[in-house]
């Protein structure tokens, strides 16, 4: 989302664009790419959103969770469910919806208006939602010096990767608490490495964390968004979700999945494997990698935006940035035949 508001204005935001002077593409639109590569060959490669590409097997789905509305004891068993997984003291912690994204732009309907920092660059929704609900909201590089009624941080960051240790967070939340504040931490990337969570540690005072559960499951169709904090704020946000939040077959396939320790593990692995694979053909290719997780990886060059063209025009869609045109951000090849396609895209570039 382009930072053309007052209230966002000076906010360095995660966005992307199809070329110079292009209108922006949000990561995952293969449509818009389809549009702005139409000799682009099929089928494409989707590099641009940082979602797992192999996704978690769907189970056997219950004919009722089609024919009736999701029961309560469903939707009881996905939040112990997510609480087990995510490390949280209890079911009562967490609240669920359709989507991150949904619960981004609900919380700041939750407040009456006030100052909002976001710790910059980072995922452009936070700010933009913040500020349509009517709050003032600026960017902060250093979240200790913010002075600000909510303080949001992305965890490990988008799109660079970057993390704040969980005694540091603890820390801000509990100043933020003080001042009758709350410390938002989006850790969307976080599965990867759970020793960088505070999701262990919700249920203190001031502290709201989101997990997005379609990222690190491959499953962002499903459309589910969690959120965990104290029981009286999490009690608040069902009760604003509404009833039959999350849909009865969203509510089967994320239970089972956030059930299996096993496939949990072995994706982990996996990932940092591929990750690691990704690395050799970017570094190959003269690309110098600035940041990421082991969804992502983030690159440097100062002909970013020409190769960022040409893997466009191979049926290749990466991410990109409008505040730093140097960079590129490439989700995990689906294999080996992806890697080596992406691989001779690049070493076709002329560096």
């Amino acid at each position: 989302m382009a930072e053309s508001t007052a209230a966002t204005k000076g906010l360095r935001v995660d966005t992307g664009a199809a070329g110079a002077g292009e209108a922006i593409l949000h990561g995952g639109d293969l449509d818009a790419a389809r549009a702005a590569f139409p000799g682009a060959p099929e089928p494409w490669i989707d590099l641009s959103t940082g979602i797992n590409p192999w996704a978690f097997p769907l189970p056997p789905i219950p004919a009722d969770a089609w024919a009736r509305l999701p029961a309560r004891g469903a939707e009881a068993a996905l939040f112990r469910a997510a609480a087990a997984c995510y490390g949280a003291p209890s079911a009562d912690l967490v609240a669920a919806a359709s989507g991150s994204q949904a619960l981004i732009q609900l919380l700041p309907r939750l407040r009456a208006p006030g100052r909002v920092g976001v710790r910059i660059p980072t995922y452009a929704e936070h700010a933009a939602s913040w500020a349509a609900a009517g709050h003032a909201v600026s960017g902060v590089s250093e979240p200790e010096e913010a002075d600000a009624d909510v303080l949001v941080l992305v965890n490990p960051n988008n799109p660079d990767g970057r993390l704040l240790p969980p005694a540091r967070l603890l820390a801000l939340a509990e100043a933020q608490a003080a001042r009758g504040g709350w410390l938002v931490v989006d850790e969307a990337f976080a599965d990867c490495d759970p020793s960088a969570s505070v999701a262990r540690f919700a249920g203190a005072p001031g502290l709201i964390v989101l997990r997005s559960f379609g990222k690190f499951f491959g499953l962002a169709g499903l459309r589910l968004g969690v959120a965990l904090a104290e029981p009286a704020l999490a009690s608040a946000l069902r009760t604003a979700i509404g009833p039959w939040a999350v849909s009865g077959p969203g509510l089967a396939v994320a239970t089972a999945a956030l059930s299996d320790d096993a496939w949990i593990a072995a994706t982990r692995a996996r990932l940092a494997d591929e990750a690691v694979a990704l690395d050799g053909v970017l570094t190959g290719a003269g690309l110098t990698l600035v940041g990421g997780t082991d969804l992502f990886r983030l690159v440097s060059h100062g002909r970013a935006p020409a190769l960022y063209q040409a893997l466009g025009e191979a049926g290749i869609l990466v991410r990109r940035f409008d505040h730093r045109p140097d960079w590129l951000r490439f989700g995990l090849p689906e294999g080996d035949k992806a890697r080596q396609r992406l691989a001779m895209a690049c070493n076709r570039f002329d560096f």
